[in-house]
């Protein structure tokens, strides 16, 4: 199987403009999250996906490979499936751009998941421990079955701890996807779904069209870039 890693890269974010050019040490953060994902020696190609010539020239000018969107997308699996279409490639990796700690062994666990060739679509998540993460609607919940398959994606703490002789493990979905090249396609050819519009999750979609999401389960990935603030505590992490 063909495996490549695109890194949907949009410049102008709605919490942080221009966070993927923010210089985090010696280089800005899409660097670092390109250069790491091709340093985890994983995948025949990695591609920049952007919708920015100042990215896509920070890419290809330090010698790595992007490519243009054509169109304006809603989402980073969108803009990936615009790519994609004609690219000979079987299983899609989907690399956050304000991941900039990529690191290989959470990346393998996700490919090893296609060795069931009944896995359309699988994504990381992490366990979330403090109380301000698990309430904070900027870290994406998941709940998941016993086989590790998603149940619900939530802004919302999920499960609800009613009982509190119970205690419930939490979990933050980690924005990092694998998918089969046509359920990339698929997902790019249905409407937007009731729950993705309210949440702004777009893996709901695969959810409400009944396609399960195989979770893998991943020690600390590092920091995801939303905020200034975060920015500071990647500085610190670097």
């Amino acid at each position: 199987m063909k495996k490549s890693a695109f890194i949907p890269a949009r410049y102008a974010a709605t919490r942080f403009p221009a966070k993927l050019m923010q210089m985090l040490g010696s280089k800005t953060v899409i660097r670092h999250t390109y250069d790491n994902t091709i340093a985890t020696g994983l995948f025949d190609e990695v591609w920049v996906v952007t919708d920015s010539n100042i990215i896509f020239n920070e890419i290809v000018g330090n010698g790595g490979k992007a490519v243009m969107s054509k169109k304006p997308h809603e989402s980073g699996s969108d803009r990936i499936a615009e790519a994609i279409e004609g690219m000979d490639v079987d299983i899609v990796v989907n690399v956050q751009g304000d991941e900039p700690f990529v690191k290989r062994e959470p990346l393998e666990k996700l490919l090893q998941v296609f060795d069931n060739e009944t896995v359309q679509v699988a994504s990381l998540m992490q366990v979330l421990t403090e109380e301000q993460f698990i309430a904070d609607p900027n870290y994406v919940k998941v709940a998941v079955d016993k086989e590790m398959n998603s149940l619900m994606f939530s802004r919302s703490p999920i499960p609800y701890h009613r009982d509190k002789t119970v205690i419930p493990t939490y979990f933050e979905h980690i924005g990092v996807y694998a998918f089969r090249k046509q359920a990339l396609i698929n997902f790019t050819n249905w409407e937007m779904t009731p729950l993705e519009a309210a949440e702004k999750i777009e893996c709901l979609r695969y959810l409400e069209n009944g396609i399960l999401l195989k979770m893998v389960v991943t020690d600390y990935m590092g920091v995801e870039i939303d905020t200034p603030e975060d920015l500071e505590r990647a500085v610190s992490f670097l």
